[in-house]
């Protein structure tokens, strides 16, 4: 079935505030895709129809700034090998320690380094590349984990997406990985990944939301890369996952939620080590509880 893409250049400039105002409506349609090399960059979205298309580009025009709206948008019919083969030029590949995120159509020319290992990215699962800083921040602590602690503990993903997490901690060596999303068809997509990896049956992909897909269940590492209020508003069911001396890594924080995250998990936990970072216009929390007593 054809599908109906919307671009629209913006200045490069503009692109932090964009950015900032895409996480803030918790945007599903459209995003941002930018070329840092050449200093360019463009919202982009994926309708059904060129009247599902303008109707969103007119919602998110009003909340854009009359300086970045210079160009003219473009709103054209898009059939499915072409839509697929668009995103080609804005993945990009990634590595974070031996671990590497690789488009499926660089399998046949991708050269391992020693120790690496690759897991491969369907260009037609547009949001489950790993290009955004949130995730990045999230893979980062997960092979930190994994070199620090080894692999023989547990891993939940909480609010998986694409699985690319999950999936990422079940090529590092993790025997016991589970991911929920409360969105059935990213457990559809998660389940793909995995088949596309020869990862089929490794992670525990199933439906469920913050309080259904934690309730019973805990681990060693517990990430969720979710927004930040959804994070403040279940505070105490991510807290209640986490593994004595494990650790829990959340992300989806924008720089000026980055307080409110933070004091909400302290008052909750008040005795576990915490660290932040900040990549771009997004930061992280980690927290690791303490050891169990003897």
């Amino acid at each position: 079935m054809p599908l109906t893409e919307f671009k629209l250049e913006v200045p490069a400039q503009a692109v932090d505030a964009i950015d900032i105002l895409l996480a803030e409506r918790e945007e599903q349609r459209f995003m941002l895709l930018e070329d840092k090399p050449l200093s360019r960059a463009w919202i982009t979205g994926y309708f059904d129809s060129r009247t599902e298309a303008e109707a969103g580009w007119e919602t998110l025009r009003a909340e854009l700034a009359a300086e970045w709206l210079l160009a003219e948008a473009e709103i054209r019919e898009l059939p499915d090998a072409d839509w697929k083969d668009s995103y080609k030029a804005h993945f990009k590949r990634s590595a974070f320690g031996p671990l590497h995120w690789v488009p499926l159509w660089e399998k046949a020319d991708f050269v391992a380094p020693e120790g690496a290992k690759a897991l491969w990215l369907d260009p037609g699962m547009a949001f489950g590349t790993g290009n955004h800083e949130t995730t990045r921040l999230v893979a980062e602590r997960l092979v930190a984990f994994a070199a620090t602690k080894g692999t023989t503990g547990s891993v939940i993903d909480a609010g998986c997406g694409s699985g690319i997490l999950a999936l990422s901690a079940a090529l590092l060596g993790y025997q016991k990985v589970g991911g929920f999303d409360n969105d059935p068809e990213a457990i559809r997509v998660s389940v793909e990944n995995a088949m596309l990896n020869d990862l089929g049956g490794r992670v525990d992909f199933y439906v469920g939301d913050l309080v259904t897909g934690l309730a019973g269940r805990r681990a060693d590492l517990v990430m969720a890369n979710i927004q930040s209020n959804v994070l403040v508003n279940f505070t105490a069911e991510l807290l209640g996952a986490v593994l004595p001396g494990g650790q829990l890594v959340l992300s989806g924080i924008l720089g000026g939620e980055l307080h409110e995250v933070k004091a909400a998990f302290i008052a909750a936990a008040p005795d576990w080590r915490i660290e932040t970072r900040v990549m771009g216009e997004w930061s992280d929390v980690m927290l690791e509880r303490r050891k169990a007593q003897n």
